[in-house]
């Protein structure tokens, strides 16, 4: 091993260290019980996210890279594998919750293993053997820190979903709640952008495919939407008026008697809101959340303005570079108030704004070979673009070409809205 590989060696284990630390961080506030609930097919168990995204390393690094690597146990890849048809088996993701075992005391013994294997590995690699190593290990950690909003977001849920509404966290005293002000329309020339991850550095496959789009001008709301403004789209009868709905969109609304953005309820004519540090009364303030793509195309028809396209989104963030903004890091797990700047806010952090823009391929797309071919390729279909991360998003895993994706009806997630006209 030469100096340099050596070198990149040891800052690759600190920061493989750093992030699985991070994960066990989140998980260490929960109870065991807590960790084998999944209360709908969305969520998944935080017992299986720890496992699964150890098993990624196992299956994916120790198993092609380490010599004489022996898996930890026979049966995980068929327990902790998510939908890599490639590579066998697995247990249907709707039946997560069914693995009271293997013990969560296993789960940890696993992580312990692999983590000890990977530094091993990493100790021992030669300068050949790192350069085809690298993008599979820097997948891996990227992967895991996806799985960590993933893990803030499911377990919200899952606390949800218990009748005594406990708190994952104690409240902080440290924020504060001013009105951010009456929001900005900031303009956005028209002209040819390009779109898509360029330089150096990470990026997932659909970030890739760097194309020209031709914008027309517009304007973009310099903050995002707040649980006030969202209030009086609920109370001018919102829900109940057909015209501001797209068809499915209703549909969803009518079967499932929805009312409010999810974890608000309404008790004694006040409303309040269900966070990761209890019940409590509604902030109103703060950006709103919790909202499926429906309700925040039905708000912007409301409000007579529109939601941004992906492109614009992206456009704007190479007009008005965005600022750091609440992530994960800061510990909160909840969108903050934006401040009383008119200048352009929250493109980064807090909540992730849903665009106008299914979830398609770039141009010259295409899928890589192997398991990892099914990262992101086979789910092209049906979802719409989301951008800017949110409250539970590291924030070192966010980029302005990032484009993440969900169903449109999906509202566990940290979801909100920015206006355009």
């Amino acid at each position: 091993m030469t100096t340099i590989t050596a070198t990149i060696s040891q800052t690759i284990i600190e920061r493989f260290k750093q992030i699985r630390t991070q994960t066990e961080k989140i998980c260490s506030p929960l109870e065991p019980e807590d960790t084998v609930v999944q209360p709908m097919i969305d969520v998944s168990p935080p017992k299986w996210h720890m496992a699964h995204t150890t098993w990624f390393f196992e299956q994916f690094v120790l198993g092609p890279y380490l010599k004489n690597y022996k898996v930890f146990h026979p049966n995980y890849a068929y327990l902790f594998n998510s939908y890599y048809n490639s590579v066998g088996n697995r247990v249907q993701r709707a039946e997560r919750s069914t693995l009271t075992r293997p013990p969560l005391r296993d789960v940890y013994a696993y992580r312990r293993h692999v983590n000890e294997k990977m530094g091993e590995l990493l100790l021992t690699v030669s300068d050949d053997q790192l350069e085809e190593l690298l993008p599979v290990l820097e997948l891996g950690l990227q992967h895991e820190q996806q799985h960590q909003e993933l893990l803030i977001t499911d377990i919200k849920y899952i606390l949800s979903t218990n009748p005594l509404l406990p708190a994952y966290a104690e409240a902080s005293t440290a924020l504060s709640s001013k009105y951010p002000g009456k929001p900005k329309f900031l303009e956005v020339p028209g002209g040819i952008y390009r779109i898509g991850f360029q330089g150096e550095g990470f990026c997932f496959d659909n970030e890739l495919g760097v194309h020209e789009v031709l914008l027309a001008d517009f304007s973009v709301m310099n903050r995002l939407v707040t649980n006030a403004e969202y209030l009086e789209f609920m109370q001018d009868g919102g829900y109940s008026d057909f015209r501001f709905w797209l068809d499915e969109g209703l549909a969803m609304v009518r079967n499932n008697n929805l009312k409010a953005p999810l974890y608000w309820l309404e008790q004694d004519g006040d409303w309040y809101q269900y966070t990761l540090q209890g019940l409590e009364k509604l902030d109103l303030h703060k950006p709103v959340s919790h909202i499926s793509f429906y309700e925040a195309q039905a708000y912007a028809a409301w409000s007579g303005k529109r939601l941004l396209t992906e492109f614009e989104w992206e456009a704007t963030t190479q007009v008005y570079q965005p600022k750091a903004g609440n992530f994960q890091e800061s510990g909160i797990y909840e969108p903050t108030v934006a401040t009383q700047s008119l200048g352009m806010q929250q493109l980064y952090g807090d909540a992730w704004e849903w665009t106008y823009s299914a979830y398609h391929p770039y141009p010259g797309f295409s899928t890589a070979a192997g398991a990892l071919g099914e990262y992101n390729g086979k789910f092209m279909i049906n979802q719409m673009v989301l951008r800017g991360g949110s409250c539970a998003t590291p924030e070192r895993h966010i980029r302005t070409t990032y484009r993440n994706f969900f169903h449109p009806d999906k509202r566990w997630q940290f979801t909100g809205i920015r206006l355009a006209q």
